[in-house]
Order: structure tokens, then sequence, then C-alpha cells
């Protein structure tokens, strides 16, 4: 018996791989001029940082949002340059502790409740995960929180009826991956705190 085919997934691929060459063309193209001494200035400074912060999040993205096998793994090393490339600059920081290769599905899992963490801590903040024996641990920290209930509920309760927007998607897409990969979420949420695991 064969899984379901993901449509959804294999959508986030083709749109992944499609814009991750260009964009990364565009990136080399910047560097080379700037290389060269031909064009200089904060505008160009702008357009590396924005080209840098595009491929980062398309990276990512592959992976939450992307297709996947049983058999495809992902090294730590590519988790720590993606990971690193997202928050570069940014409020939110990452600690990923894990062994140094792992299914690319469960990464996946863990990249879609990095975006749900990242819905809520919109201030920015500190977020550890971790991967012992077959369980994984993520945790939130920050100082202010934005806590959308409704949205939570939905991680653990399928059936909640909420309205989803596109920034949202993490939300639904969470307990449809859980079933696929059968595993199920625990999730404690508190005024400064938030841990999920799986």
């Amino acid at each position: 018996m064969t899984e379901k085919t993901d449509l959804t997934a294999l959508l986030g691929s083709r749109i992944c791989h499609d814009l991750i060459s260009p964009i990364g063309a565009i990136g080399n193209g910047v560097e080379l001029l700037l290389m060269d001494g031909a064009i200089r200035g904060p505008e160009m400074a702008l357009i590396l940082e924005s080209v840098t912060h595009a491929n980062a999040r398309i990276r990512f993205f592959r992976v939450a949002f992307g297709a996947t096998t049983l058999d495809q793994r992902i090294g730590r090393p590519e988790i720590l340059s993606i990971v690193s490339d997202l928050t570069r600059g940014g409020r939110l920081q990452i600690d990923w502790e894990g062994p140094t290769d792992l299914p690319r599905r469960e990464v996946k899992l863990a990249f879609l409740l990095l975006l749900c963490l990242e819905t809520a801590m919109a201030y920015g903040g500190r977020i550890r995960v971790e991967r012992n024996d077959a369980r994984w641990l993520l945790v939130g920290q920050a100082n202010k929180m934005k806590i959308e209930p409704d949205l939570w509920e939905m991680l653990s309760n399928p059936m909640a009826q909420v309205e989803i927007s596109a920034a949202r998607v993490q939300f639904a897409l969470v307990p449809d991956e859980m079933s696929r990969q059968g595993r199920r979420l625990t999730s404690e949420i508190r005024e400064s705190e938030i841990r999920l695991s799986f």
C-alpha cells in the first residue's frame, strides 16, 4: 500500500525548485558587481541583503512545504546553514541540537512547527530544538508572546473550525503531517514559553 500523494507538498516543492535558481543567480550577480567595484553604496547592500534573505526563506520553505519520501535524509550541517541564514540579523534566534543525520520528513515537521512558533514570537525570542532518541522537543521563549488560541487549538484538534490566512497555513498543515507520520503533538503554552513535542 502506498501513501496518498501530498499535492500541497508537491506544489511547494515545484515553486521552491523554480525560484531557488534565479534567486541564487541574482545573488551571485550582485556579489560579482560588488567584487568588481562597479557599483557600491547602500543600494547594493540593501539588494544583497534582500536576496540573501529571500534565498534563506526559499531553502527553509523547500524543507517545510516540500515533498519528502521515507528514505530521504538531511544532514545537520545543511540544517544549521538554513537556520543560520534564516535568522541572521533578525530578532529570533534558533538553537538546533540533534543528530548529524535525520529523516527529512521529521525535519519538515520541525520546520512547520518553527513557523508556528515564529508566528507567536513576532517580537523576537529564542527557540531551542532538540531530538533525543525518536522524540522531538521545541521550546520557544520570549518576553512577549502573541498567542492566537484558535490557531494553536488546530494543532491538537484538526476538526477545529478556524479561518486560515496564507501567513498561518502552517497551522493547518501540521495536523496532516503528524497523521502522515503517525505522530502525536503535545503542547504547553505559557505566558512566556511554548513547549512542543512529537
